[in-house]
């Protein structure tokens, strides 16, 4: 018992000896906070000026330990343990992040409604229709990306979830009351100007003019960019502006976009001319400007086998039209010569949705009888996930940063640990 004993408290001996040893090391900094990082790629730098060197290079998502906030600059600490400070603007919340992945969700979800090319080099990925917010993807060259839908924003700065929670208020200091022996002797203050005899002539505003000050305010264009949202090959969803995009449809039938945008083209079918195979091509196209809507008109695209070249089938113009456009198989009913000799059934053909005059959305369906286009219908349109849901998906600030980990035994030193366990053996 007596060795036994003494092995015991050798053994405790050493273990303090260790800790004392380990604890002759720099000891690390609490962490007040975590982020996560906004950019594909971001450089932690080792001290604030732009030109100090990287001490370490961490990918979008890698979680950082918040040290210290010095105006808009955190000093931060990676996973690896190295130290050095980034720009608020690149990093992102736990909240951001869960955000940015439910818009990934919502998104998978939605129907390609064509896929684009980069228009000028590589092309940015945001995590929010907002230049000011984070770019965690870069499309090269062209690399192709499916379009989904487009927003018409104004130029604000993006909502951001704080990273720190907000400091604790301190309380006012007690202020020791004045000794009224040393008082000073109070100085009479001089009076006031008299103010002019017609003052109230001069203060008055003329309500015309006051009128059209405030009309030329609210005519003011404010200024708006139109972005999409996109998604890559690996699934990866973001904002990028549409002005960047290039709709990758054939050039044989984007010649025919006479200056209007194409917002977006699917391919109905294929016909086969000889030896080469030519798609049907569906599009919905809009005029200059950024308007609220997604699409002015729609046109099919035919390959004529006698002139060997695209035609219109079919097109309607003067539209108030929303996305998706659907590839559907469609109940038709021939009720025309025009149908040929087309039976009742389902066919191969398309729907977009419409807003009519009373305001309501109907969704249009059209039979693709061969080469010929036809009315087959319409009905409610389905109430899709709405622009602005995506975005406060990606944008929705926390109503308070998260405070620390709880995890706090992976912060924990080796020599705090061994001196609980050491305390834990003596409290048996």
């Amino acid at each position: 018992m007596q060795s036994g004993s003494i092995a015991k408290v050798s053994a405790v001996a050493a273990l303090v000896l260790l800790a004392a040893a380990c604890n002759r090391g720099p000891k690390r900094a609490p962490a007040i906070g975590e982020a996560y990082v906004g950019p594909a790629v971001l450089k932690i730098r080792g001290d604030l000026p732009m030109q100090s060197a990287p001490v370490a290079s961490v990918q979008h998502g890698d979680r950082l330990e918040i040290l210290q906030k010095r105006r808009t600059f955190f000093r931060v600490r990676t996973a690896g343990g190295a130290e050095g400070w980034a720009d608020e603007r690149q990093l992102l919340a736990a909240s951001d992040m869960a955000n940015l992945k439910q818009l990934a969700a919502i998104a998978a979800k939605l129907p390609s409604q064509g896929a684009a090319t980069p228009r000028y080099g590589d092309l940015r990925i945001y995590t929010q229709p907002s230049l000011e917010s984070p770019s965690f993807v870069t499309v090269k060259d062209n690399e192709r990306i499916d379009v989904l839908t487009h927003a018409a924003m104004p130029r604000t700065a993006a909502q951001r979830a704080p990273l720190l929670p907000p400091a604790p208020k301190k309380a006012p200091a007690k202020r020791k009351p004045k000794d009224s022996r040393y008082s000073a002797i109070p100085i009479p203050m001089p009076k006031p100007p008299a103010p002019p005899p017609d003052w109230v002539e001069l203060s008055k505003t003329e309500p015309a003019e006051a009128k059209e000050e405030a009309d030329v305010a609210a005519a003011a264009p404010k200024p708006t960019d139109d972005w999409s949202l996109v998604r890559t090959a690996d699934g990866q969803t973001g904002w990028t502006l549409t002005r960047r995009l290039n709709m990758a449809i054939p050039d044989e039938v984007a010649q025919y976009a006479e200056g209007h945008r194409i917002v977006a083209y699917l391919s109905l079918g294929t016909v086969r001319d000889g030896d080469i195979k030519k798609d049907i091509w569906l599009w919905t196209t809009i005029g200059d400007g950024i308007h609220a809507y997604d699409f002015d008109s729609f046109r099919v695209f035919d390959w004529s086998l006698r002139h060997h070249r695209y035609e219109t089938a079919y097109i309607e113009r003067n539209l108030t039209g929303f996305a998706p456009a659907l590839l559907e198989q469609v109940d038709f009913a021939p009720g025309s010569k025009a149908a040929g000799r087309a039976a009742t059934g389902k066919y191969p053909g398309f729907s977009i949705c419409i807003q009519k005059k009373d305001g309501q959305r109907y969704r249009r369906e059209y039979a693709l009888l061969g080469n010929l286009v036809r009315y087959a219908g319409e009905r409610p349109c389905e109430a899709p996930p709405s622009v602005q849901n995506l975005i406060a998906a990606a944008s929705k600030p926390a109503p308070a940063a998260l405070a620390p980990p709880a995890s706090e035994r992976a912060k924990e030193s080796i020599p705090e640990r061994m001196k609980k366990r050491i305390r834990s053996w003596f409290e048996k």
